[in-house]
């Protein structure tokens, strides 16, 4: 996958100067595995990138300053990334799967008819509280930025939405709509919870339980409306 152009500095490639050396282990820890160690990396890689993301957009920050702030050699990125252009995946990819879990688990959870709302505007609320870095890269790079990212997002957004399309199919009622009709209530919910997401990331402490009940109120009336709509 090649690398966009703004993410590749000179003297950035795998045939830099530098030992390329990994993340070495902590004084006083047991000594780390090859792939421990690798893995260490990796995740201080995706972290440095995050940091960097904090103020600035993905195409603004440069494969030399995530290593550096990593704490490895340009020349040890590349055994973990072919280029910043596949960390960003990386980064879409974690922001998404771990969300869906999180729903997931949510639901399996619903003891009566209207918690699962309930539980998943509460559980979105507390996601992007602790993966705030997470959702402040989607957000910005969701609509402007590298184009395989935005491809990237787009498509985990239809995925998700899909997926709670068919979750949609078990309820009375609303699950007696047809495909196209489900998909579109699903779009919708699934819209209010990239708007809330949004929201969240710079409304001020005392504003979230004000968020999480029109969250909660708008995926009613989302509902609320399938189910007048099917029945007219």
């Amino acid at each position: 996958m090649a690398s966009p152009p703004e993410h590749r500095a000179a003297g950035d490639g795998p045939s830099a100067g530098g030992t390329g050396r990994e993340l070495e282990p902590i004084a006083g820890d047991a000594p780390l595995t090859r792939q421990e160690r690798k893995q260490r990396t990796r995740a201080a890689l995706l972290e440095a990138a995050l940091s960097q993301l904090e103020s600035r957009s993905f195409g603004a920050i440069s494969l030399r300053e995530v290593s550096r702030e990593a704490g490895i050699t340009p020349t040890a990125f590349y055994r973990h990334f072919e280029s910043m252009e596949e960390l960003g995946l990386v980064l879409v990819d974690e922001s998404f799967t771990s969300l869906r879990g999180m729903i997931r688990a949510a639901r399996a959870e619903v003891q009566a008819p209207g918690d699962d709302i309930r539980a998943s505007a509460a559980t979105l609320i507390r996601h992007v509280g602790t993966h705030t870095s997470h959702y402040r890269f989607i957000s910005r790079e969701r609509s402007g930025g590298i184009a395989s990212l935005r491809s990237a997002i787009a498509q985990e957004i239809e995925s998700f939405s899909n997926e709670l399309a068919g979750d949609l199919r078990k309820y009375p009622v609303i699950g007696e709509l047809d495909r196209p009709a489900l998909e579109m209530v699903a779009s919708l919910i699934v819209t209010v919870m990239v708007a809330t997401a949004e929201r969240l990331l710079d409304a001020p402490p005392d504003a979230e339980a004000q968020i999480h009940r029109r969250t909660e109120d708008q995926m009613r009336v989302i509902v609320l409306g399938a189910i007048q709509w099917h029945h007219a």
